[in-house]
């Protein structure tokens, strides 16, 4: 974890927490979730679904996980950032967003849905929160 640099945390729930972070090295911007559960090796770290759900998931429409560290028994994610989630568009805005934009997310959640289908994956908590402004999802929750 040496290699970044938290900048803020973005959410607490309730089987970890995201921070937004820097890649020392390259200034890359990216999400870490850090897991609340504690591993106490690497074996338990790649045997869970969602670690393997994850790294097989490449698809334009779903949050790209670049790497997983585990460091001191905790478990980390780190994913590529998405800097505005749907909820926090929603909740500012005064007025409907337009249909044209809408018809495009909703093809675009539709798309990544039908793509963890096929991977034999689901989403667990699919809600504004989790999905970015451009439609890609966090997918931290899909399970075989």
């Amino acid at each position: 974890m040496e290699r970044y640099k938290l900048i803020k945390e973005v959410e607490d729930g309730t089987f970890g927490c995201v921070w937004r972070a820097i890649n020392k090295r390259s200034s890359e911007v990216v999400a870490i979730k850090k897991l609340k559960k504690k591993f106490y090796s690497w074996e338990d770290c790649v045997n869970l679904r969602e670690v393997k759900s994850l790294q097989k998931m490449n698809n334009p429409n779903i949050v790209k996980l670049k790497e997983v560290i585990r460091e001191h028994d905790i478990l980390y994610f780190v994913f590529e950032d998405m800097d505005c989630n749907l909820y926090q568009l929603m909740k500012d805005r005064e007025k409907p967003f337009a249909e044209a934009q809408l018809r495009k997310w909703y093809s675009q959640v539709f798309q990544g849905l039908a793509y963890m289908h096929q991977q034999g994956c689901f989403h667990r908590d699919l809600k504004p929160g989790n999905l970015h402004n451009n439609c890609k999802y966090v997918v931290c929750i899909i399970h075989s």
